[in-house]
């Protein structure tokens, strides 16, 4: 493990674990690291310049982060709902560890004040992306810093937190997958979004973009990222088709 640890750390200087940002996170989340640099390595993103594109600490930690979130809903799902089907409990999964449920998560905690990013990436991928990778970071950083209880109860306090509320209601579900399944067995295509404008500065631009079927508009959507605004346009037309 400490080989692991040691090799997700180099590329960092010991001086960025003194940021005085990284005391106020601590104490949102109720852990305290005893390697900080950890917690440096899971809020620099893998696009900074000074970032390993080979092997990013960033990317690494995410992939343990998302397979250590999945273990663990699984069991807290499976522990829930004891007569639930195996389908059943995956489509409750699935809306859990979704990016967008994620990104609702890591908003709470206000965790786009202390990640380290480059305006680019946010630009091309949108910020709510990157804020679901970073709690999955973290959620790494965490176990190799501690163990997987830890682990466990920052999942429960900031992942877990309102389940109920959130799968239930409409803010998890992905209109564009669920648009693309209604047109490939309607149509036998798949719908095609269109940029009609894009405004404001440079940092804070609005997207509108419109989703057509077989050239035909279906739905129109506005957002800060072109994701968000597919998403928006998407929506639009599955509450059209009563989908």
């Amino acid at each position: 493990m400490k080989k692991i640890i040691h090799n997700l750390i180099n590329q960092f200087s010991v001086k960025k674990d003194k940021n005085p940002k990284l005391k106020i996170l601590q104490e949102k989340i109720g852990y305290y690291f005893q390697n900080l640099l950890l917690l440096t390595a899971a809020l620099s993103h893998t696009s900074l310049p000074s970032s390993n594109k080979e092997h990013s600490s960033f990317e690494r930690m995410e992939f343990l982060g998302d397979a250590i979130l999945g273990l663990i809903i699984s069991e807290e799902l499976f522990l829930k709902y004891p007569k639930y089907s195996e389908g059943e409990l995956s489509k409750l999964k699935s809306k859990i560890v979704s990016k967008k449920l994620l990104a609702l998560k890591a908003k709470q905690i206000d965790l786009h004040e202390f990640i380290l990013v480059s305006s680019e990436a946010v630009k091309s991928g949108g910020f709510d992306s990157i804020l679901a990778d970073s709690m999955e970071a973290i959620i790494s950083a965490i176990y190799l810093d501690s163990n997987l209880e830890e682990v466990r109860k920052f999942i429960k306090t900031f992942v877990l937190k309102d389940m109920d509320r959130y799968v239930k209601s409409d803010e998890l579900i992905d209109y564009k997958s669920k648009l693309q399944e209604y047109t490939q067995a309607e149509f036998h295509n798949i719908p095609d979004y269109r940029i009609i404008s894009e405004t404001g500065p440079e940092h804070e631009k609005i997207f509108t973009i419109e989703v057509l079927i077989n050239n035909k508009i279906y739905g129109c959507g506005k957002g800060g990222s072109k994701k968000e605004a597919q998403q928006s346009a998407a929506r639009e037309a599955c509450n059209q088709q009563n989908l």
